[in-house]
């Protein structure tokens, strides 16, 4: 009898141990995001200022199909100061299915200014913006790509949600902090940044290219954000090539997502809303669109608005 009682004793024991580790286990899987579609490369193109060069730019992108975000100062629109800038009356017909976000109305840089130019400079962009484009400006790009602690505190009370630096990382990962949203790379690097260097330009040309080709072959999930300005291009029909030939190379490619900047941060901030069970078997998508996820190599799709079971 005495035997029997030890031997119940380990049993009960061994199975509590086993369930608990099971548990364990199970917390301790590891859930990654994949973007829409299950997809693991995203592209960012970012261009500031909404020169009337922006023309040829979209015109461009929509023949390969690729999406924009345009950061423009709309107290600039329309005028001939140092560029010149697209008219107000346009922008609505020509940024269809991009991305029109905000640069500041006058392109100040913002560390400088005081805080009531710094309200006026965001919420006077936004409104005009919204005016012109009927939608509302979540987003925006830092004027010469300067910021301090406070104008980002100033303008995450002001509805911004997303705010571009030109502070190249050469790399692909996802931005743990919005407002302060590092590129990956300059257009064409630092190519033509300064005058008759043409060994120089040639470099920085092959370091752009390489950035493109380690991005198409990660295995990581990866986004590519570049940016840069039309005016850039301006009338050097050398530079549009190399544009075209640059769009060629990322366009229509299966696992790569094409993404307004905006989209791409409500997209990020829903995977990173989902409510799942301490046990991570049971997860709510709270969100209005489907998020895509990755659990030990299975891709899973969680619905907008649904409850699903895991069953890890």
């Amino acid at each position: 009898m005495k035997k029997t009682s030890i031997l119940l004793f380990f049993l009960i024991s061994f199975s509590v141990v086993a369930q608990t580790n099971s548990e364990i286990a199970k917390s301790a899987v590891k859930i990654e995001m994949l973007f829409p579609e299950g997809k693991t490369k995203a592209l960012i193109l970012s261009y500031d200022d909404g020169t009337i060069y922006d023309r040829k730019l979209v015109e461009l992108m929509n023949k390969y199909q690729l999406i924009g975000t345009f950061h423009l100062n709309s107290n600039k629109l329309g005028t001939d100061i140092y560029f010149d800038y697209l008219n107000k009356a346009e922008i609505k017909e020509l940024y269809k299915g991009h991305e029109v976000s905000a640069h500041s109305a006058n392109h100040p840089n913002l560390p400088d200014i005081s805080k009531i130019d710094l309200v006026y400079e965001i919420v006077e962009d936004r409104r005009e913006l919204e005016r012109l484009m009927g939608y509302a400006i979540r987003g925006m790009a830092y004027p010469f790509g300067n910021t301090n602690d406070a104008v980002v505190e100033t303008i995450n009370v002001l509805g911004i949600e997303y705010a571009r630096t030109v502070g190249d990382t050469y790399n692909f990962e996802i931005p743990k902090d919005f407002l302060r949203w590092h590129p990956t790379i300059h257009q064409f690097a630092k190519a033509y940044w300064e005058p008759n260097q043409p060994e120089k330009d040639k470099k920085e040309m092959e370091a752009f290219y390489k950035v493109i080709t380690d991005f198409l072959a990660t295995k990581e999930l990866a986004v590519l954000d570049i940016w840069g300005h039309s005016w850039e291009m301006g009338l050097d029909q050398n530079k549009w090539d190399e544009t075209e030939k640059f769009f060629k190379l990322v366009a229509n490619n299966p696992i790569i997502h094409y993404t307004k900047q905006i989209d791409l941060v409500d997209y990020i901030k829903a995977f990173r809303n989902l409510k799942f069970s301490v046990d991570k078997n049971i997860v709510t998508n709270t969100s209005s669109f489907d998020i895509y996820i990755k659990i030990n190599e299975k891709k899973i799709i969680v619905l907008a608005g649904e409850t699903m079971m895991l069953n890890l």
